[in-house]
């Protein structure tokens, strides 16, 4: 999986990105009220967080492809970065439209521009 300093250094966002989304995923999809403060009351809002769960462990698998075959990660990577990117851009919209959420989500933006930021500088060093 690792197998140098460089091999760390391109991969380490997508096994960030892998450990925190999947479980994520399955809180979204099953707990959405244990983590956060979302109450879904009908069966469509049950079905979003559920293909939300779906959308969240698709990108995992490739992630986790990447992470294993090298002739995956570039996608990997670029996918991460518009992944993390757009959630965080999107929760730095909501900070500025809706105001300040909880904890976790002010995490998890900060969190997500990182990621999406060093994805774009390991793909940039591919390119040079």
């Amino acid at each position: 999986m690792l197998k140098s300093k460089q091999d760390f250094i391109n991969k380490i966002h997508l096994i960030i990105s892998v450990v925190i989304v999947v479980p994520v995923a399955f809180v979204y999809g099953f707990y959405p009220d244990s983590q956060f403060e979302l109450f879904p009351k009908t069966l469509d809002e049950h079905n979003f967080y559920k293909a939300i769960m779906g959308l969240y462990l698709g990108f995992s698998a490739l992630w986790i492809l990447g992470i294993l075959k090298p002739i995956y990660l570039k996608t990997a990577i670029i996918t991460n970065i518009i992944f993390m990117l757009g959630l965080g851009c999107g929760r730095v919209l909501s900070l500025i439209l809706d105001g300040q959420p909880t904890f976790g989500y002010v995490f998890g933006t900060a969190a997500e521009l990182i990621l999406g930021i060093y994805g774009i500088w390991v793909l940039k060093r591919f390119q040079t």
